[in-house]
């Protein structure tokens, strides 16, 4: 696709409604320094343009790679945007990044600059960046700066001095994912990948410019910047955001900004349709859409937010860019939408299904394989890639999927969703890689060995759970003493285990490997 996010962001001031483009969550004061702010596109542009300049002035080349790590506050987007604006890559962190993360994200990245800001819920903020940048000391120092004092956005004047204008084919953006390998990858996109990937949602989704989009995923991997950023930008609508998650003011938001669009976790969707009290209060009749997915969805679900007028739609998305979306349009009935997803039917895309022991191609339906995805939203490899997400040309997605029996009315086949053959826990919408939990825990000197789970939980989705067998030299550790021994790490907090159990051995198949699933059916009943 021929365009960079810096393009797409001047024909929506070009083209863009009056108004509010950008604004702040209400209780921005919560967790971030300054009141909120909201803009238009006209200020949004000048905001840009001043961060530009003001990174410009901390040296930033074109190719330079600009760490953030911060809350979903305007900052973030306007950052980068900026980053665009001068051939720059944005690598955003998620806020619950520790210096466990930062530390392999920085290297791995490489990056030049690190911008972050401390914070009302988390006033050390600055010196763990500071920290890490120590510890890792790197030839080139990274500059590690603050943008505290410069909130209000008045950045710097003068000319951009080293403005580049990026191809759409350079790189973008660099965000994190959660694998197999126990560290977080490094996933870079470029200009032309995250176009692909928003045209696919404007067009879906059926934005346009009177949309107002209600983001609480954080601006920083497929989720939030393919799901929302970039779309907004494509069509020229407004954009709210939202800290993750404070469901009073997420709801009052929605009221208030007459919010058309949103997405929400399928916990969550499933206990607002649970307690309807808690909707009593709640203006929805803007609201036309709201997109959920990580998980398979509930037809009942979406039949009860069907009858408030709402159509959920149902989404799976990796940050490596293989998009799948069920829509009503697509894919009418609740109960087929809940589980299934249209094949895809756009230039260039293509999906297979494959055997896991042969990698032999199933066409027969019912069957369970791994999905192959490939396309113009398909990223080119993790940073220090070893070539193993591929096979033959096809991203291999980790997620088993089979051919359904069922059809659809325009035609296209339907793909189910079976398991992920990733060793991935989804809590709260963040992935966390069962490998690198159980590499910290075993550092515990109590801890012979241990297998990491997910056990399913109605709020988050799934908690982190593990089964430990002891190190009888040592006395039994408790999920206390587990959890401390983590935290020492500075590892982030969404990946500490909630729930123990000590057992005598792990139980394992022929080969030896780990019988996660016997594990799990433990805590499932």
């Amino acid at each position: 696709m021929d365009t960079t996010l810096a393009r797409l962001f001047d024909g929506a001031v070009r083209d863009g409604q009056p108004g509010i483009a950008l604004a702040d969550a209400p209780n921005r004061e919560a967790f971030a320094l300054g009141p909120p702010k909201r803009l238009g596109w006209s200020d949004l542009a000048s905001s840009i343009a001043g961060v530009a300049r003001w990174l410009s002035s901390l040296g930033v080349r074109p190719g330079d790679r600009v760490a953030i790590q911060l809350p979903n506050i305007i900052e973030l987007p306007i950052l980068i945007l900026a980053c665009s604006r001068i051939g720059a890559i944005a690598v955003p962190f998620p806020i619950q990044h520790r210096s466990h993360e930062l530390r392999h994200g920085f290297r791995a990245a490489d990056v030049t600059v690190a911008i972050t800001a401390n914070r009302p819920d988390r006033p050390g903020q600055l010196d763990m960046v500071d920290s890490v940048v120590d510890e890792i000391g790197a030839s080139n120092r990274i500059a590690v700066v603050s943008i505290d004092s410069a909130s209000d956005l008045d950045l710097g004047a003068g000319p951009i001095t080293t403005m580049r204008e990026p191809e759409p084919g350079s790189l973008a953006t660099i965000c994190w994912t959660s694998g197999t390998t126990g560290t977080p990858k490094g996933v870079p996109r470029t200009h032309a990948m995250w176009g692909e990937t928003a045209q696919f949602q404007v067009e879906q989704l059926g934005l346009t410019q009177t949309d107002h989009i209600l983001c609480p995923f954080p601006l920083v991997n497929m989720a939030g910047i393919g799901g929302m950023l970039v779309p907004w930008l494509m069509s020229r609508s407004a954009l709210f955001l939202h800290q993750p998650l404070d469901l009073a003011i997420f709801l009052e938001q929605i009221q208030s900004e007459r919010v058309t669009y949103t997405v929400v976790p399928p916990p969550l969707l499933n206990m607002l349709i649970r307690s309807p009290e808690m909707l009593e209060d709640v203006d929805l009749s803007d609201l036309r859409v709201i997109t959920s997915g990580s998980a398979p969805l509930d037809p009942w679900m979406i039949e009860g937010w069907e009858s408030l007028g709402v159509e959920i739609c149902n989404a799976f998305g990796p940050n490596e860019g293989a998009s799948l979306l069920s829509t009503r349009a697509t894919v009418p009935d609740p109960a087929k939408r809940a589980r299934l997803f249209p094949e895809p039917d756009r230039p260039g895309v293509e999906v297979s299904i494959v055997d896991q022991q042969t990698g032999q191609q199933i066409d027969e339906a019912e069957r369970p394989g791994e999905l192959l995805f490939r396309g113009p939203t398909v990223f080119d490899g993790y940073l220090d890639s070893d070539g193993n997400e591929f096979v033959d040309g096809w991203f291999r997605t980790g997620d088993v999927f089979e051919w359904a029996t069922e059809s659809t009315a325009t035609g296209p086949r339907l793909l189910r969703f079976v398991d992920r053959a990733k060793d991935i826990i989804i809590r709260g919408g963040m992935n966390i890689s069962a490998a690198e939990v159980e590499s910290l825990i075993s550092s515990h000197p109590g801890v012979a060995e241990c297998a990491v789970v997910g056990y399913p939980d109605l709020d988050l989705g799934e908690r982190v759970g593990v089964f430990v067998v002891a190190n009888t030299k040592q006395t039994d550790p408790t999920l206390a003493t587990i959890v401390n021994t983590m935290r020492s790490a500075g590892v982030a907090s969404y990946k500490l285990p909630e729930r123990l159990e000590l057992i005598d051995q792990l139980p394992r198949n022929a080969v030896g490997k780990v019988l996660k699933p016997r594990l799990r059916s433990t805590w499932n009943q």
